[in-house]
């Protein structure tokens, strides 16, 4: 499976469910600078880069996906669920990239905060890939056995 960008799927979308995305994501945003004026940057900069919108897009792709298995006649309800577990995933590997990040920025930020930030992109960035890769990889033996039982 690659990864692809599809910027027509903007246009799945309802205006308002955009405005409760960017309203969530920058409540959550608000609440991280909340938390780090009481308890300090660094622990707001943990709350600042949980997934903000997480809780939102998973219900809209859940509820996108129902009604587009509605609209062409089958239930949808099991299919939403399965592509709101896989948006899941994809933000818990996304979590692992952003906690490689903040440890390779928060090593090299003294010595050259550019740098660091080019570092720590890099770093984010094989580390989502190596999760992901690695995901592909533990999946598929368990996905062989479960396909070899149900056909046997």
């Amino acid at each position: 499976m690659l990864v692809r960008a599809s910027p027509s799927a903007l246009k799945q979308g309802r205006w308002y469910e955009y405005l409760i995305r960017f309203a969530l994501g920058g409540a959550a945003t608000v609440f991280a600078g909340w938390v780090a004026s009481r308890f300090g940057p660094w622990v707001g900069g943990v709350f600042l880069a949980m997934p903000a919108i997480f809780c939102a897009s998973a219900t809209l792709i859940e509820t996108h996906e129902a009604r587009r298995k509605r609209e062409a006649g089958k239930p949808g309800e099991r299919r939403g669920q399965q592509a709101a577990a896989l948006d899941a995933a994809g933000a818990a590997l996304g979590g692992v990239g952003l906690v490689v990040f903040a440890i390779v920025f928060a090593a090299s930020v003294e010595r050259s905060p550019v740098a660091a930030l080019a570092y720590a992109s890099a770093a984010w960035l094989l580390a989502s890939i190596a999760a992901w890769w690695l995901r592909q990889k533990l999946r598929r033996p368990r996905n062989l056995a479960a396909n070899s039982r149900t056909a046997g």
